[in-house]
This record gives structure tokens, C-alpha cells and sequence, in this order.
């Protein structure tokens, strides 16, 4: 299950934000992707039917969702980010390619136990956790082997 514009609109509301039109087409745009955007991605996507629209306001709208959980960031190294919309009961961490960009989605991840000991040992309440492992795909390993 993802989210569903309404219920996106519904949490902005409760928390205080409006509906404009620019946040909505940032939604609806981040909603239509299967793969990971970046602002500049979603901007090169929403520019012609929104010329007005500039990349501050995604970044600050991208900023709001994330931070309410509804959108999920991704830490591609250095300050570059990029977003995909979150499912709701779906917990999931990535695996990017450092070389092509690619990245896999992986949801088997076991780090109670560590979250647990982190926690007693630091007295750090710990809501959650973001897990990214950076290498190399099959395709970039191949090229690099062939060449």
C-alpha cells in the first residue's frame, strides 16, 4: 500500500501546512515514480506544466515530507539526496551503486538486537534507523573486470 494524495494532504493539514499547487504536483509527482528522484529530477519533470515552480520550493517541500515520514530520503553521498514515496508499513533500506547510480531497495534488515544495545549502552532513544550500502552493481563490476 502507498500513500494516497488525500491522505498526504490530510497529514500536511493537520500539521499545519497548505495545499498549494506546487506542493501537490511535487506529490503527484514523487507518487507516478517507481525509482528514486532527485529534486533536480523531479524539477526537469514538473518544469513545463509549472514553469513558475523553482527548486527551492521542492527542496523545502521534499524537506516537509521526509520529515513527516511520508516520503522516504535516500543519502546518496556528499549533500545529494534523493526521494521515492514511502509505503506505510513497508520498512526498507538501500544498495547503491557508487560507479552508475543505481539503487536497489532491500527490506530484510535484523537490527533490533543492535538498536537494542546501542540504546542501553548510550542511554540514546533511538526512533529508527536509515541503512545504505554503497559498492559496486553486477554491471559495473563486469565493466570494470572487462576493461
Amino acid at each position: 500500500m502507498v500513500y494516497t494524495e488525500k491522505k498526504i494532504e490530510n497529514e500536511l493539514r493537520k500539521r499545519g501546512y497548505k495545499i498549494t499547487p506546487q506542493r501537490r504536483t511535487i506529490v503527484n509527482t514523487v507518487m507516478r515514480s517507481r525509482e528514486h528522484l532527485t529534486p533536480a529530477e523531479i524539477y526537469e519533470r514538473i518544469r513545463q506544466e509549472h514553469p513558475g515552480i523553482g527548486l527551492v520550493t521542492i527542496y523545502r517541500t521534499l524537506e516537509i515530507l521526509a520529515g513527516l515520514g511520508l516520503i522516504c530520503e535516500m543519502h546518496a553521498g556528499g549533500n545529494c539526496r534523493s526521494y521515492l514515496m514511502r509505503r506505510p508499513s513497508e520498512h526498507h533500506h538501500h544498495l547503491i551503486c557508487s560507479d552508475c547510480g543505481t539503487v536497489i531497495d532491500f527490506t530484510d534488515c535484523d537490527l533490533g538486537e543492535l538498536e537494542r544495545r546501542l540504546s542501553k549502552k548510550t542511554s540514546f532513544k533511538i526512533n529508527g534507523h536509515l541503512l545504505e550500502f554503497v559498492g559496486q552493481c553486477r554491471k559495473c563490476r563486469e565493466k570494470t573486470m572487462a576493461g
